[in-house]
C-alpha cells in the first residue's frame, strides 16, 4: 500500500513538472552552476520567485473535506493552488466503495494518476458503471477540456490526484446530482 502511494505521489509530481516545464529553462543550467554564470542572462525567461519554499504533502496527513453537492462520502483536499483561481492547481479526491460522479465535463483539461485502489472511467453522456474501464493505482488520464465523462469506484476506495489550470467548473450534463451510486 504504501508503495502504491510513494508511486502516486512519483507520478503526480511528474505531472506537476511536466505541466509546469518550459522547453528552454529544460536544457538550461541550474542556477549556481558555472555555467549559468558564464551564460548571458536571457529576457525572454520568466522571472524565478526565490522565495518560493518548497512544498511536502503527507497524503496520510491530508486536510479532507467533503467534496461539493455529494452526501455519498467523496471527499476532496487541495494541495496546491486552487481551482477555482486562474492558475495551476492539484486536487486529491477520495471515493468511497460504490460512489461515482455522474457524466459531467469541465471547462479545463484535467490530468489524474490514480493513487490508491482501481478507478474506474468512462466518456459520454450515459451513466453506465458496469461498462467502465479501469485504472489501477500508478495508471494515468488525461480528461480533455469540455470531454464528456464520468468515474470513481466500485469495489473498493479509490483516491485519485488531479491537476489542472483554473479557473475550473463541473458541468452536470443532466442537470441532476453530481454523484451517484455505482451498484
Amino acid at each position: 500500500m504504501r508503495r502504491q502511494v510513494a508511486f502516486g505521489m512519483l507520478c503526480v509530481s511528474s505531472l506537476v513538472l511536466s505541466a509546469c516545464s518550459n522547453p528552454e529553462r529544460a536544457t538550461a543550467p541550474a542556477p549556481g552552476d558555472p555555467a549559468t554564470a558564464a551564460a548571458p542572462a536571457q529576457a525572454a525567461e520568466a522571472p524565478v520567485d526565490q522565495n518560493r519554499p518548497f512544498l511536502r504533502v503527507n497524503l496520510d496527513k491530508i486536510e479532507w473535506r467533503k467534496a461539493d453537492g455529494n452526501d455519498l462520502g467523496v471527499q476532496t483536499a487541495i494541495v496546491e493552488g486552487d481551482p477555482a483561481k486562474p492558475g495551476y492547481y492539484l486536487v486529491v479526491n477520495r471515493f468511497p466503495a460504490g460512489v461515482m460522479s455522474r457524466p459531467h465535463y469541465h471547462n479545463d483539461e484535467r490530468h489524474a494518476i490514480v493513487l490508491k485502489g482501481t478507478w474506474y472511467t468512462d466518456e459520454g453522456d450515459v451513466f453506465r458503471p458496469k461498462e467502465t474501464v479501469p485504472l489501477k493505482a500508478g495508471d494515468y488520464m488525461r480528461h480533455p477540456a469540455g470531454g464528456h465523462h464520468y468515474d470513481g469506484a466500485l469495489d473498493e476506495e479509490v483516491i485519485v490526484a488531479i491537476s489542472g489550470t483554473g479557473p475550473s467548473r463541473t458541468i452536470s450534463l443532466d442537470g441532476g446530482d453530481r454523484w451517484g451510486k455505482s451498484k
